[in-house]
């Protein structure tokens, strides 16, 4: 069963596991780098202030009670930005990344958002298809640029009915 949970900065402790989690797993996922968040960068403050975000919504998926993803909406100018979203890889395939998506759509919408966007590493082929499937498309515009100088981040979008 899968359960979704809106969490505050109270709940740092968990969103840092995850966090952690995903970028030893997927480090190819990722603007972050694992030793951004490790050593110093690993702070009490740092987390809470991550999910203090103004007007944005941090979730956590769990799967029969375990952690298994997590997911932010998070307002922008003129539309809504879904970021640091991973699924645990025992949970892949079940739905967890759809769930979120979902709930993170619902959001916006409540909140009259017209646009969810997302930038996505252009060699991330099941991530970008899980966004395909949930109806974002490429926008053609340019992503940040990637360590190797060359490559951009992949931004997609997807209109919304408010």
């Amino acid at each position: 069963m899968i359960e979704l949970r809106a969490i505050t900065s109270d709940d740092w402790p968990l969103w840092r596991e995850l966090r952690l989690a995903a970028l030893a797993e997927a480090p190819y996922a990722f603007g972050s780098r694992l030793t951004d968040w490790q050593g110093e960068g690993d702070r009490e403050e740092r987390w809470r202030s991550r999910l203090e975000i103004p007007g944005a919504l941090d979730l956590v998926a769990f799967v029969d009670g375990e952690p298994a993803g997590m997911a932010t909406g998070a307002p922008d100018e003129g539309h809504a930005e879904l970021i640091s979203m991973w699924v645990g890889p025992k949970a892949r395939g079940h739905g967890v990344g759809a769930r979120l998506i979902a709930e993170i759509e619902r959001w916006a919408v409540e909140r009259g958002i017209p646009v969810l966007r997302l930038a996505v590493m252009p060699h991330n082929p099941h991530a970008i298809a899980l966004y395909e499937r949930a109806g974002f498309t490429d926008t053609g515009e340019p992503g940040d640029l990637l360590p190797d100088g060359v490559s951009r981040e992949l931004v997609m979008a997807k209109p919304l009915n408010p």
